[in-house]
């Protein structure tokens, strides 16, 4: 039952963003007592953590997937950036807004989360592409693995997002991530870029 609770809870906050989302409703998309959540959750505020920490393991699990099944650094990216899209699809924009006000404790976890496993990622995968001479000897690594971590995080802020329909938000990250990748690719690795591109 604590885990029912805690993945219904995740989906409705991600469609309809944590702050509009009551106990009472989930409660009722589940078919029991407001009552019952509390005897897993002390407050909605352990629920929403509850539901993030659930979240960043699966995703550190597909993430090293994600690596696995690369065939090479730029491939990497594109994997990346189908399962970034995917998560885009299902998530309201709104939901990292809701998190940073009224849920600091674990918005804190996850810029924690992002700065230690998600930055370390990138790093990784830029100083292989070097390796590899996919990607331009002369980046500096630790800023453009910073960059492409904010840029990532960029298409969740309102003020960027003004404007821009739901559904237009995977079609963002596309476009950002292949200006990214033409930043940073050797001749060589740009061949893989255009073989990716259509895939």
């Amino acid at each position: 039952m604590e885990e029912r609770i805690a993945t219904k809870a995740g989906e409705l906050f991600l469609r309809y963003g944590i702050r509009s989302v009551s106990m009472d409703e989930i409660a009722s998309h589940l078919g029991i007592s407001k009552k019952t959540i509390y005897q897993f959750y002390s407050d909605k505020d352990s629920l929403v953590q509850r539901v993030v920490v659930a979240i960043l393991s699966e995703n550190v699990r597909e993430c090293l997937n994600t690596r696995e099944a690369s065939k090479n650094p730029v491939h990497e990216m594109f994997i990346a950036l189908d399962m970034i899209q995917d998560i885009l699809k299902v998530t309201n924009p709104v939901v990292m807004y809701d998190l940073q006000k009224y849920h600091p404790v674990t918005y804190r976890k996850l810029t924690d989360h992002q700065h230690k496993f998600w930055l370390k990622l990138i790093t990784d995968n830029l100083e292989e592409g070097k390796r590899l001479q996919l990607y331009r000897q002369d980046i500096d690594v630790d800023i453009i693995a910073r960059f492409r971590l904010t840029t990532i995080f960029m298409i969740f802020n309102p003020e960027f997002t003004e404007g821009m329909g739901w559904n237009s938000l995977t079609k963002t990250m596309e476009e950002l991530t292949i200006h990214f990748l033409y930043g940073i690719t050797s001749a060589k690795g740009q061949k893989l870029i255009q073989k990716y591109q259509h895939r």
